[in-house]
């Protein structure tokens, strides 16, 4: 029995999940923790607020992958929709993938803003770049989302599939706030809006390191700075190529009906998609001479060293202490 064409689209779309979406998971998942490792490992970091954002971004992507990325590849590559047979899962599982995903959207929008403010000539401006301010920053960004989110658990429904009466499936209830996923969570905070702030600001970050040899910043600074300027920089543009496949084919779905080809497309934009939480890793060794050495240092140097010390004290043979016992006085 021949595989109709139709049918041949959805089975490759299935297999390019299940296989890419693993690989993406992984890498992203081991990536994101390599990035978490040598941030908060090296002190030149740990006093950086735009590393600050990058870590945090880390923490959002590893979260998302795993709640995201997992529950894609067991819903569009095994048929298993998890989301279809609890009600609490249907709403919790959205609304979580919502929050990560805005806040490492966001947290690279402040990182690149926040470079630019860091290289800034103006002192005004380059005030604003210090690590407390930071940390409330993120606070405040966390807390937004989380009330932004409201509405996705009120609204997400387990409800009979408008294209298969005998099939249930968790969808938007409300068609106003389905209007605003689309055009204003998928088009603009996920698409437009963080894509203009960080060419913006990539480009301004970019400009003014250009001039840092101009300006009188400490020698350590001026290399950090455009270590990281560097780093965020070709990840902005990165994620122009990651992210717009995604928001272009969902608006193009949302006014089409549903079949077999633009449903296969669409699942591949969400696992170009999904590259954005995977590879920051892998883009600052590649970028920058600096960040691999940072890597070696922290890996061979401060953990290996570290192990090292911990498993020789640990086999050491302790001195028998001395026999006080009231036998061994009076003897």
């Amino acid at each position: 029995m021949s595989t109709s064409p139709m049918s041949m689209f959805t089975i490759i779309s299935q297999q390019v999940t299940i296989y890419l979406g693993l690989f993406i998971l992984i890498i992203g998942f081991f990536g994101g923790l390599l990035n978490i490792i040598i941030f908060l490992s090296l002190q030149t970091f740990r006093q950086n607020s735009c590393a600050f954002y990058l870590t945090a971004m880390s923490f959002a992507n590893i979260i998302h992958l795993t709640i995201n990325l997992l529950s894609h590849i067991i819903i569009n590559g095994y048929e298993i929709n998890l989301t279809a047979k609890s009600i609490i899962y249907c709403k919790i599982q959205f609304f979580l993938v919502e929050l990560f995903l805005l806040t490492s959207l966001t947290c690279m929008c402040l990182a690149t803003l926040d470079q630019f403010l860091a290289t800034c000539s103006n002192p005004f401006w380059h005030r604003w770049n210090n690590i407390k301010l930071a940390r409330y920053v993120l606070i405040g960004t966390i807390l937004f989302w989380l009330l932004h989110g409201i509405p996705t658990i009120i609204y997400f429904d387990i409800i009979v599939s408008p294209s298969n009466m005998n099939q249930y499936v968790c969808l938007i209830t409300n068609t106003i706030f389905q209007q605003y996923i689309t055009y204003g969570f998928v088009f603009i905070l996920m698409g437009l809006l963080p894509l203009i702030i960080m060419v913006l600001f990539g480009s301004l970050a970019y400009y003014n390191v250009r001039n840092l040899a101009y300006r009188t910043v400490p020698l350590v600074r001026r290399e950090l700075d455009k270590q990281l300027t560097k780093m965020v920089l070709v990840q902005v543009i990165y994620n122009i190529f990651v992210l717009t496949p995604f928001v272009i084919v969902a608006l193009i779905a949302f006014n089409l009906p549903t079949i077999d080809q633009i449903s296969a497309v669409r699942v591949l934009a969400i696992d170009i998609h999904n590259f954005y939480f995977a590879s920051p890793f892998y883009i600052y060794i590649c970028v920058s001479k600096r960040f691999r050495q940072q890597f070696i240092h922290v890996f061979c140097n401060i953990h290996f060293n570290l192990y090292k010390k911990t498993n020789i004290n640990n086999n050491q043979i302790q001195p028998k202490p001395p026999n006080t016992s009231i036998n061994h006085i009076s003897k």
